[in-house]
């Protein structure tokens, strides 16, 4: 029996070897056999090994930025320090696997950040003004290039307005936008139960901001980035409630940029933002760790001494498992403060000076503005132009200190809806007049037209021919052409003159649609006068302009552009002004108090005066104690591209600082070189004299003393700065074009004069360390130029380092803002002592002179009832002048104090400031602030001061 069991085995085993189920299975068994042993080596044997393998692939390095350093005055006042803030992060997780999905995420996200009034930032280069339009915020034609160029993914601003049409630069900020829109699919976005989902023009503009600054992070997508800064708790609570729905947004724990008495040193501390892309490249050559998610600084200190103030980075190597939980922290190294910056500014003095410039320019507007009309003639003196009411009342729309957009509300008050139904019904007459002149077969010259059409064409050619629209291509227009020649003398109509162009090649009407190459010149001309007329509806430049003339002819009135200011939240009503306004109609006396009382400043009205700047320096050191700009702005704000923007386009020009960007010519401010020079070269002696008799006749055309039809007679040296006398600066300047033969030569003159003026500094910047413009010596007429004209043109702040000069008799300084650097415990880093340029090692007779001359300006000349109630002696120059004759002089005023030993200088310049009065007004003012006559407290609460009364002639 045990013989069969063993046969039936046997046979089993046969039939099974020959099985192929037997092959499989010894197959299956060595593979199970196999991956056993695997499994064992790595979990049991290699397993630490693998887990530290699997690890790595998840190493991620993350950064922490280290604290920016402080900025503080000479005193030790904060300027600009940092503070504890939340901020709203967003990164790329990967967890929304197509765009609508992470649209939808985006749009929670900007509605959670609107409903609590917190601002969306991003590098999208677009914004909404206040008038509810489109605008760039790029800071010039180019910078706006550079921005295209980045959103499109191109690498050169070359590549834009391809043959393909592809990229495109002549878009406006409106059409940009919407191509946004387009490509970022918000147009099929639909919630989560498939209805269409509606944008408002911010929801998409925040959504394409913070998809834009991921898309400039996509090389890093393990980084978050910032989209929203110093949110409310509010905010943070809404936010955190919802994190569950947007996955990859955050909280954090940040600091943020804050600054004291921002707006009187915004213009020289200066703000910081992300970093421009153009500007990585060149900090990371020096700093290694710059990217393109850090905060730096953009202008000003904030920009000059970023590598100072900014901190040392930490970093530590993170692992994390594959739900993103860290694992492990590895290589940690702490971040560090950046240093501390003390300047040499005086920050009461700063902002002393600051509400001075303020009340002054408002005491200069309240005596020009005219409740009448005014015309500039070709003989009127720049420094007695007026200024109509009417512009006044114009500058509340033109500056945006009125909101078109609210005009426009369907909620707005029955004054606002009253000028909204003028103007929309006038609108509607001004575009069929422009459509009918523009089509017809006798259309009227240029210079025929009336003053509100002629302006409406001009414009038309103007947005034609403008970088966003690009129709009219000037590079290509022939100026040698009967056509232009006409077009430049207004003898031809702005119809025949695109007819012209069209034919001509310089009319580019690809963006027209014609629908065919073949178009006739008169079809593709009617569809251009479509194109822009459809385009100009939606113009807010356009629509500034019809309110121009609806002012004019009183079909809007000031009564009622006043009133809307009550509406519109700009002024505050007080229950009297507003109700004897509308009870008289008077708004010219309203417009004035509320001038004089500063609840209207001349930097909204953004008239002739309404910007002006003010240098104090010791010059003694070459230290800066005061550099102000007015009108400034608030550099806690900067983030805000609405903000940004409104300052962008406002016409007070606050983003342009007066003390070092504003460069004109400067008068009888240069007449002092002159004198050294001419005492220096044996030109004359100290007590030679020049006879003035008010016209100099030596030179073509004819040079006039300002006294002319009168003349000042002989005068010598000191005389003849004490008068600022016209024919005696000339002739010195053809005096020193003599050479030693006696013949005259002009540029021996010319370089004589830029001989002197270089050892005055004034050939390179003043050495302050912020954004300034470069000087210009004059190289025409040394005649002109000996008296400040001819091409002479300088800043303030160089003006100042030049009669520093002059006070402390030749030293010539390299004048800087900086004092030193501490780290964050206070030790000493670098201690900035100004630098000695050069200097001027003239006669102790040729300064005497020169000196006494300055004093006489002030105590003897038409300057004399000007100071006469300053309690301190100083010596100065005054300077007016002319850049256009239907536009009031430029105003300069040079000093120093006390007479007999100097230590400070005091400079001023006010843009078409009328009178050289007007500048040394504000001197004055500063030397009575400075030496302790007025406080700082009495300053801050004055209204407008009372402009000069003294017309100093020069």
């Amino acid at each position: 029996m045990f013989k069969d069991l063993l046969d039936f085995i046997t046979e089993l085993l046969k039939k099974a070897v020959t099985s192929r189920l037997f092959v499989l299975g010894i197959i299956c068994f060595a593979m199970y056999a196999g991956l056993i042993n695997k499994l064992f080596n790595m979990q049991i044997i290699n397993g630490e090994k693998a887990l530290n393998e699997y690890l790595q692939l998840t190493e991620q390095t993350i950064t922490t930025a280290g604290t920016r350093g402080n900025i503080y005055d000479r005193n030790g006042k904060v300027l600009a320090y940092n503070k504890l803030a939340y901020s709203v992060t967003v990164q790329d997780t990967g967890a929304y696997k197509n765009s609508a999905a992470r649209n939808n995420m985006y749009l929670k996200l900007v509605r959670i950040l609107q409903r609590h009034g917190e601002t969306v930032q991003g590098k999208f280069e677009v914004a909404i003004d206040p008038n509810g339009d489109m605008v760039y915020t790029s800071s010039s034609e180019s910078a706006r290039k550079r921005f295209l160029r980045d959103y499109y993914g191109i690498k050169r601003v070359e590549d834009l307005d391809d043959e393909k049409g592809e990229y495109p630069s002549n878009l406006s900020a409106r059409e940009l936008f919407d191509r946004a829109c387009k490509d970022n699919g918000f147009a099929e976005l639909k919630d989560e139960k498939g209805n269409p989902v509606t944008l408002t023009d911010q929801e998409a503009l925040d959504i394409i901001n913070i998809k834009y600054a991921l898309r400039l992070m996509s090389y890093r997508k393990y980084e978050s980035t910032m989209v929203a800064s110093q949110v409310s708790d509010e905010t943070v609570a809404d936010i955190l409630e919802h994190l569950s729905d947007m996955q990859g947004v955050n909280v954090e724990e940040t600091t943020i940029r804050a600054y004291n008495d921002s707006i009187p040193f915004a213009p020289v501390i200066g703000y910081t933002g992300k970093v421009p892309e153009d500007q990585l490249e060149g900090l990371q050559q020096k700093k290694g760790d710059y990217d393109i998610n850090d905060i730096v600084g953009r202008t000003g200190i904030e920009y000059t001494m970023e590598h100072d103030l900014q901190g040392t980075k930490g970093k530590k190597t993170i692992y994390k498992d594959s739900v993103g939980r860290i694992r492990e922290t590895k290589d940690e190294t702490d971040a560090f403060a950046g240093n501390d910056v003390y300047l040499t500014l005086d920050a009461q003095l700063q902002r002393g000076i600051y509400h001075l410039i303020e009340q002054s320019l408002a005491g200069v507007l309240i005596k020009t503005i005219v409740n009448g009309d005014f015309q500039a003639g070709s003989t009127t003196d720049g420094s007695n132009m007026k200024i109509p009411v009417k512009d006044a009342y114009y500058q509340l729309v033109n500056n945006n200190v009125l909101s078109l957009k609210e005009l426009e509300e369907a909620d707005a008050s029955d004054t606002e809806k009253n000028i909204y139904q003028k103007y929309i019904s006038s609108r509607k007459q001004i575009f069929t007049s422009l459509k009918n002149e523009l089509m017809s077969g006798h259309s009227t010259s240029m210079k025929d037209l009336p003053e509100d059409m002629k302006a409406y064409m001009f414009y038309i050619y103007s947005y034609l021919s403008g970088p966003t629209v690009g129709i009219i291509k000037e590079d290509s227009i022939d100026t040698s052409s009967e056509e232009y020649q006409a077009w430049k003398s207004d003898e031809i109509s702005l119809r025949d003159y695109l007819y012209f162009g069209i034919a001509n090649g310089w009319v580019d009407t690809t963006k027209l649609e014609t629908g065919s190459k073949y178009s006739s010149a008169d079809d593709t001309f009617e569809k251009l006068v479509d194109y822009v007329l459809d385009h100009l509806e939606d113009d807010r430049n356009f629509t500034k302009k019809i309110y121009r003339y609806l002012i004019n002819d009183d079909i809007i009135t000031g009564q009622e552009l006043c009133l809307a200011l009550y509406d519109q939240g700009v002024l505050m009503d007080d229950g009297q002004d507003a109700a004897e306004l509308r009870a008289t109609g008077d708004a010219y006396t309203f417009l004035l108090k509320k001038l004089s009382k500063l609840e209207i400043t001349p930097a909204q009205l953004a008239l002739a005066p309404c910007n002006a700047g003010v240098v104090v320096t010791n010059d003694k050191t070459g230290e800066v104690l005061a550099l102000v700009s007015y009108p400034g702005y608030d550099n806690n704000r900067i983030g805000d591209g609405t903000y940004f923007s409104q300052l962008q386009s406002d016409l007070s020009l606050p983003l342009y600082n007066n003390a070092t960007q504003t460069r004109k010519a400067p008068g009888s401010t240069f007449k002092p070189i002159t004198a050294v020079a001419a005492l220096e070269e044996h030109a004359i002696t100290i007590d030679e004299t020049i006879n003035c008799t008010g016209i100099y006749t030596d030179v073509e055309p004819p040079i006039k003393c300002w006294i002319y039809p009168g003349h000042h007679g002989p005068l010598n040296m000191v005389g003849g700065i004490m008068n600022s006398c016209n024919i005696f600066f000339a002739d010195l300047g053809h005096r020193l074009s003599m050479d030693a033969n006696g013949v005259y030569k002009p540029e021996a003159g010319l370089d004589m004069l830029r001989k002197y003026a270089t050892m005055f500094g004034l050939d390179h910047k003043s050495g302050v360390e912020i954004a300034e413009l470069d000087p210009q010596i004059s190289k025409e007429a040394p005649e002109r130029s000996a008296m400040g004209q001819g091409s002479h043109a300088y800043t303030n702040v160089q003006l100042s380092r030049y009669v520093a000069a002059i006070a402390n008799r030749g030293t010539v300084f390299e004048l800087s803002l900086l004092d030193k650097t501490t780290d964050s415990e206070g030790n000493l880093i670098k201690d900035y002592t100004p630098e000695i340029s050069s200097h001027i090692d003239a006669a102790a007779t040729t300064w005497d002179t020169v000196q006494q001359g300055m004093r006489e300006v002030i105590a003897n000349g038409t300057s004399k009832r000007l100071f006469a109630d300053l309690e301190v002696e100083i010596a100065g120059k005054t300077g007016t002048a002319q850049e256009a004759r239907n536009k009031p002089n430029h105003a300069f005023f040079i000093s120093y104090a006390p007479y007999d030993n100097p230590e400070i200088c005091v400079t001023v310049n006010i843009p078409y400031g009328y009178s050289s009065s007007n500048a040394a007004n504000i001197a004055k003012n500063v030397y009575k602030y400075y030496y302790g006559y007025t406080d700082l407290e009495s300053i801050v609460n004055a209204g407008a001061l009372d402009a000069a009364k003294v017309n100093i002639r020069d």
